[in-house]
């Protein structure tokens, strides 16, 4: 990153002038070359920005800062006949805040620079001819043609060619992803190798790209509770540094004592020590393929310990295969069966119902529409086909229907789906879903960063939950559960004041995404109702993406700590004692309030380089 080009840009201009103005002012005053009005004037020119922002920050957020602590000093310095050190000191916490605000920057802008942005044109494609369209002028189904090397303006599909897209921006990948006819396509990934036609689905604000900037933007404004508890401290630690310092000049009348202390005990780094690391963090977290909504979810998640796991689609993979069919009424055979539960099925979104009727695609069956189809959550789905009454789902919903049960062949890998036809059961699916990779060792590796409790839960039988809760090593489980229950357990959780995590797809578990203390949507790419409902959203399926987000969180948490304890507490609590001991004077205590600063911006810009192991 180029820290110059940020330091020395145009919006910093006027600061980098005023400092230069007030150090020549004390130079040319300290040899004699001026006289002490133009002193006063330059002392004002590089006041001017102190006293509006104390100004502005008193009328619109009642927040006294670093800058009336330093109007006061230069006042009083003048007041005091003190005028040397009074320009010298208003030049150096000049420096100080340019450093302040150049630092801020810095991280916001890593944000974008971290991320990258999209093209402005577009090449479209229409009757055989070319031509370059202005992205705002882009309509939903436009062809658009991306060559190597551009970067993809648009979401779509790919309708013709195939290449290698870099998704980085995106999703935090490393390796290219390849891309053919049928694949998605999103804006801002780059097309490292190949040409690709791709029909636009969303534009503008509504792709992925626009609304992980928007996310990670909006980030800031949400505000981690140890900030807030920062804020707090220093509103009141203002007027028992004023009634302190009034205190040492009244029995001292030490002018120059006093501009020292007030120097010391402006509680300038206390602001500037959480935004930084958090926007910080954040970017980071981006960088990653992790979208983290603002730092009060970033605190949240360092203090997790208790952590929920949606089964389906989270801890496996979320795309269940039929694997046998077993026939149970001799009058039918399995292409009765399959055909008769994929014509209920079509009308279900449910990932068992996909396998289904997957299955009656590989067996090359038609199947036609269902009447009367109801779905009853956490069981199943009834229907008429043919005039007769169908019944799909799980032994429960047999059981509730009276529809009795025959012992099966039953493997507890697999997810048993039962089928009914006018109350008598007649044929068993047996449908797998496979583990996840890499979900044991994310399991081992959140018990070491401290996790004390995980849990899975899942509307699956408890024969299934139990094999796949083994598998990855998660000792407590819940089965047969409705949407409802999975936020009735959460609570139960959350009674003993635990900080609970809750980590699902986004869609089908978004109620306990927010219900949780933390919602972590996994693999969220395109899906709005992910972005919406979790706090957290990880943009691939990647399990150690979890303990990545955790690991910046917690590093994020420290790092905060380590600001306030040796940024403020150390260096104020030392500079503060020699000033007492009238060891340093104003010019000194000036000098020394630049390393603060300093230490802080380091500090924290620092989470965007260092390697933070999951």
């Amino acid at each position: 990153m180029n820290y110059t080009k940020t330091f020395f840009s145009r919006q910093f201009l006027w600061e980098i002038v005023r400092i230069i103005t007030v150090g020549l002012a004390s130079l040319f005053f300290y040899l004699d070359f001026i006289q002490l009005p133009i002193l006063i004037i330059a002392m004002a020119f590089g006041l001017y920005s102190l006293v509006k922002t104390a100004a502005l920050d008193i009328i619109k957020q009642l927040k006294i800062g670093t800058e009336l602590f330093i109007t006061i000093a230069v006042i009083i310095s003048v007041l005091g006949k003190e005028y040397l050190a009074g320009a010298v000191v208003l030049m150096i916490i000049l420096i100080a805040e340019y450093i302040a605000s150049a630092s801020t920057e810095k991280a916001r802008s890593s944000i974008k620079e971290l991320i990258g942005s999209v093209p402005k044109t577009a090449i479209v494609k229409k009757d055989n001819q070319e031509s370059i369209v202005q992205i705002t002028d882009l309509k939903i189904g436009d062809v658009i043609l991306v060559k190597a090397g551009e970067k993809i303006p648009v979401d779509g599909k790919v309708i013709s060619g195939s290449g290698s897209v870099n998704q980085a921006p995106i999703t935090g990948e490393s390796v290219p992803q390849e891309k053919t006819v049928g694949s998605d396509a999103f804006a801002g990934t780059i097309l490292e190798l190949g040409a690709l036609d791709i029909e636009m689905t969303k534009a503008g604000v509504d792709t992925v790209f626009s609304r992980i900037i928007s996310l990670v933007e909006d980030a800031e404004s949400q505000q981690a509770p140890i900030e807030k508890f920062t804020d707090k401290v220093a509103s009141w630690l203002i007027p028992v540094v004023f009634i302190f310092v009034g205190t040492v000049y009244f029995f001292t009348r030490d002018v120059k004592l006093v501009i020292a202390l007030l120097i010391f005990t402006s509680p300038a780094e206390l602001g500037l020590a959480t935004p930084l690391v958090t926007i910080a963090a954040i970017a980071r977290a981006a960088r990653e393929g992790i979208l983290i909504k603002g730092g009060l979810f970033l605190e949240e998640l360092a203090k997790v310990t208790t952590i929920v796991f949606d089964k389906t689609g989270t801890l496996t993979i979320g795309s269940p295969i039929v694997n046998k069919v077993e026939i149970i009424d001799p009058n039918y055979n399995e292409q009765n069966l399959v055909q008769f539960a994929a014509t209920v099925d079509r009308r279900s979104s449910h990932p068992l119902a996909k396998a289904i009727l997957s299955y009656a695609d590989k067996l090359k069956l038609t199947y036609g529409e269902p009447e009367n189809f109801e779905v009853i959550k956490g069981r199943g789905v009834s229907a008429k086909v043919e005039g007769k009454s169908i019944l799909l789902g799980n032994k429960l919903f047999m059981e509730e229907n009276k529809t009795p049960l025959f012992n099966s062949s039953e493997n507890v890998t697999d997810t048993v789906i039962y089928l009914s036809i006018e109350n008598k059961l007649a044929g068993i699916f047996y449908i797998s879903d496979a583990i996840r990779e890499g979900a044991k060792e994310m399991i081992q590796g959140l018990r070491k960063s401290g996790i004390k409790n995980i849990v899975m839960l899942t509307g699956d039988n408890p024969e299934t939950a139990k094999y796949v809760s083994n598998q990855i090593g998660i000792t407590d489980y819940r089965a047969n559960l409705l949407p409802e229950d999975k936020i009735n357990i959460i609570k139960e959780l959350q009674k003993d004041g635990s900080k609970v995590a809750m980590v699902g797809d986004g869609i089908n578990d978004a109620p306990a995404l927010v219900q949780a203390n933390i919602g972590i949507a996994m693999g969220a790419m395109g899906t709005e109702t992910a972005m919406e409902a979790a706090d957290i959203v990880l943009m691939q399926d990647k399990l150690e993406k979890i303990a990545k987000a955790r690991a910046i969180s917690k590093r994020a948490y420290r790092t905060i700590r380590e600001n306030i304890f040796v940024g403020v507490g150390v260096v104020h609590v030392i500079g503060i004692t020699l000033v007492l001991l009238k060891i340093i004077g104003p010019i000194e205590a000036a000098a020394i309030h630049l390393l603060p600063d300093t230490l802080v911006f380091i500090n924290s810009i620092k989470l965007l380089r260092i390697k933070i192991d999951a």
